[in-house]
């Protein structure tokens, strides 16, 4: 068999979620439920954002990224997953497993950042209000945007130049639904410590970088939450962050739980269910965190369909 990037194998097997037949058919029809009610709300929230005037705003201009990142990101994995389910061997071409290698670290990279520009967003407007048009102004959403992005890429380059020019030897059996850092580096003939130590480099990068912020921004938002003296006002500048810091929790919650512990603390089998909360479940349900806990969306939801009504 012709060599790739030094390495007998030019294809991968991709393992899937479980091995037990019985799981598979109900699983497969779980997952697309889930990958359906992904798409229909993050496009969704995409073409609310871009109908309403009034959502254009930085809030939900970082939220239409938010919603495209997660359409995106969902959309990378799942279908590739679901043939693991209807499937007797889910194989992936050598180029394809390290294209889905590159797009899932840029949308985990580009999400994370996100994540911390819209922490940003709520500390200008809650700390510096009768600044925030002039701090948040197109040009500075716009860079921020572009950093978002260029860290993307950043930590897609850093991984697969850290992953494709290891040596695949025999094995070529992926013991995880996707194309992933740890199953990969696991099959490997000449992994060694200096691969796991730039992955960790790497993952603390993209996670610690972005939750320092976060603390930051929500250490001076709680600061100035404290300082007013209406409750009303108090409940309403909390309310305004309620659904930041639950997507917050979620994504970063189970990314550092799958990343930032040694594999022997969470073996890979338990790191495939680990990894179904940022791959899956948190795509799914930041639409609807955004929406049900959002008067700015429902509203624009109901002139939306009004409209539509109307017609």
């Amino acid at each position: 068999m012709a060599a790739e990037n030094s390495s007998s194998v030019t294809e991968f097997i991709l393992a899937g979620l479980t091995d037990q037949p019985g799981l598979q058919i109900p699983l497969f029809l779980l997952f697309l439920g889930f990958y359906m009610v992904t798409v229909v709300g993050n496009l969704g929230l995409i073409t609310l954002t871009g109908l309403n005037s009034h959502l254009h705003i930085p809030m939900y201009f970082f939220l239409f990224n938010l919603s495209l990142i997660d359409f995106s990101f969902s959309t990378a994995i799942i279908p590739k997953m679901l043939m693991s389910f209807v499937s007797r061997k889910n194989i992936i071409s050598f180029t394809g497993c390290m294209t889905q290698l590159f797009f899932f670290c840029f949308f985990v990279f580009s999400e994370s950042f996100i994540l911390s520009a819209m922490a940003y967003d709520r500390y200008v407007a809650i700390c510096n209000p009768l600044l925030y048009t002039v701090t948040m102004s197109p040009q500075v959403c716009l860079l921020l945007l572009l950093g978002v992005y260029g860290m993307g890429v950043f930590g897609a380059v850093a991984h697969i130049g850290n992953i494709v020019f290891l040596t695949f030897c025999a094995d070529n059996l992926v013991n995880h639904y996707m194309c992933d850092i740890l199953p990969l580096l696991e099959l490997s003939c000449n992994g060694s410590y200096i691969n796991v130590l730039v992955i960790f480099i790497v993952v603390t990068t993209g996670i610690g970088v972005p939750i320092v912020a976060i603390f930051i921004s929500y250490g001076f938002i709680l600061s100035s939450i404290l300082c007013i003296s209406s409750a009303e006002s108090r409940s309403k500048a909390f309310s305004t962050c309620s659904s930041h810091i639950i997507a917050v929790s979620l994504f970063f919650g189970s990314g550092a739980f799958m990343y930032l512990k040694p594999p022997s603390i969470l073996p890979l089998d338990q790191g495939k269910v680990s990894s179904l909360f940022y791959t899956i479940v948190v795509p799914m349900f930041n639409p609807l965190i955004y929406s049900l806990r959002n008067k700015d969306v429902k509203l624009a939801l109901k002139r939306t369909f009004s409209g539509i009504s109307f017609s």
